[in-house]
């Protein structure tokens, strides 16, 4: 009897070690998933401020290009 219940008590430990080693793998998978996450957002949000500035840039280019169009036209309807 004593046996049975030492076979028993060691199997239910396992048994527990089992579950806890789950749960922390989970907890981990988690947070792998949160700081991904995160670092997904991150990314997105410095993309969208780099096409932003790239746009600013290209409205001044094309604005200097344009006025500088503009003067050459100038220049050779004097000539």
């Amino acid at each position: 009897m004593e046996l049975i219940a030492a076979i028993i008590g060691t199997m239910v430990g396992v048994a527990g070690m089992g579950i806890g080693s789950i749960l922390k793998r989970e907890n981990a998978d988690r947070e792998a998933i949160v700081k991904l996450s995160m670092g997904v957002e991150h990314i997105g949000r410095e993309l969208q401020a780099m096409r932003e500035d790239m746009k600013e840039d290209r409205h001044e280019i094309y604005g200097r290009l344009g006025s500088i169009e503009q003067r050459i036209s100038k220049l050779e309807a004097r000539r």
